[in-house]
């Protein structure tokens, strides 16, 4: 069995993060999405995997490279435009050939991974095997329908009026006849080919769909909420580890300080994750909050937020609930008392006023 990575979209609802940055390397509890998929798919017994790429396949490349740190062997799978997960699937023919495939949307966050639905896959051999979830909108989703057996009679990629309010997790495992039906598909309404299409095609001519419904957390961290709220979810349970140099300063619950960050002055409410080469000064840093490496904060406030490596914050009261990216300046002028909502691009330079 091997593994397809989508690894190619563009990450629109991210920016301006992902003007400068790949959406699948945002760092969740201060490790890119990404790994948390590859680490899913290498505990599940797979190793060989291709990774989609598009225009920021450089910087995949880098942070992956041969995939032999998750121990894995990777190979990459360049695609001109993002056309569809069916279009990728497409791209991909050769490298799969005929074997059986688990495809793993890079940017999705599924906790407790996918092992046990690949040994499903691998003991049941369905020609599919989808993963569902109920969601409030289902309109931003491909959407499944199912009869009242429970068997997949329909699907439809973000249909305007849903059938109901089952969408698709994005980990699909397929055995090689959905190839057939990927090369008859033609462009959908929004110009791509559909997975969702591709499956209703194996159920049109009577392949065997399975189904379940994920009973852990899943999320689609295509935005800057869902981003936060995966963050939160791992710094949930993370485990309390002081390696750094902390003086005259007070760490309540689980805090963890790497080794060559300094915290002085400060006050650290965990869950919290600061990274190596961090610097904290006179500063209160709150619940939920990851600080990647490199980074400074001086007499600020910092609550469920994400900030990314060589960020610096000074002087701001308060700042919550924001992502704030690579190599951003945040500073104040006199003191102001109001909450601070920022989702700040790679490089910025913000000054807040009173």
């Amino acid at each position: 069995m091997k593994a397809l990575v989508l690894a190619g979209g563009s990450g629109s609802r991210m920016r301006p993060i992902t003007h400068t940055s790949a959406k699948q390397l945002v760092p969740v509890a201060n490790k890119p999405v990404l790994y948390y998929g590859l680490e899913s798919i290498a505990e599940a017994g797979v190793r060989e995997v291709g990774i989609v790429v598009g225009d920021t396949a450089a910087e995949i490349e880098s942070a992956v490279g041969d995939g032999s740190r998750f121990g894995l062997d990777v190979t990459y799978l360049p695609q001109e435009a993002p056309l569809g997960l069916a279009h990728a699937v497409r791209i991909a023919r050769d490298y799969l050939g005929d074997d059986d495939f688990v495809m793993y949307l890079g940017d999705n966050f599924l906790v407790g991974g996918i092992s046990a639905l690949v040994g499903r896959f691998r003991e049941n051999r369905p020609d599919a095997q989808i993963m569902l979830t109920r969601v409030s909108d289902p309109r931003a989703f491909g959407v499944v329908e199912l009869d009242p057996h429970g068997r997949v009679i329909g699907l439809e990629e973000k249909p305007k009026r849903p059938k109901s309010d089952f969408a698709l997790v994005g980990v699909y495992m397929f055995t090689a006849r959905v190839h057939d039906a990927v090369s008859r598909l033609k462009p959908s309404w929004r110009g791509e080919l559909e997975i969702t299409d591709a499956i209703q095609e194996l159920v049109d001519s009577g392949r065997r769909v399975d189904s379940t419904v994920v009973s852990g957390y899943w999320k689609d961290t295509g935005n800057v909420a869902d981003m936060l709220e995966v963050n939160r979810l791992v710094l949930d349970g993370v485990e309390a580890d002081c390696s750094g140099e902390v003086r005259s300063s007070e760490l309540i619950g689980r805090v963890v300080i790497e080794k060559g960050a300094t915290v002085t002055g400060s006050r650290i409410v965990g869950p919290v994750v600061v990274a190596a080469g961090t610097r904290i000064r006179d500063s209160y840093i709150g619940p939920f909050t990851s600080i990647d490496s490199d980074c400074e904060v001086v007499d600020s406030e910092v609550e469920y937020s994400i900030v990314l490596r060589g960020a610096s914050i000074a002087g701001v009261r308060r700042v919550e609930r924001s992502l704030i990216g690579r190599e951003v300046e945040v500073t104040s002028t006199p003191r102001t008392l109001r909450a601070h909502r920022l989702v700040l691009g790679d490089h910025s330079r913000v000054q807040v006023g009173s």
